[in-house]
């Protein structure tokens, strides 16, 4: 499964990364790399919970 990232640097120098597929998931992080891997973690968890609930489906 592949996630939509999107990253944005802000005025104060962090960077924000967000999964678009999944909204509500966004991180901070001190480098644009430090947010990706946050945003994939939460997205992979998110994903997880899903699953146990029965929200989605993989094919």
């Amino acid at each position: 499964m592949n996630f939509t990232i999107e990253i944005e640097q802000e005025e104060d120098g962090r960077f924000l990364a967000e999964v678009i597929d999944f909204p509500g998931v966004l991180t901070y992080g001190q480098t644009r790399e430090e947010a990706v891997v946050r945003v994939q973690a939460l997205a992979l968890r998110v994903l997880a919970d899903k699953l146990e609930h029965g929200e989605v489906r993989l094919s």
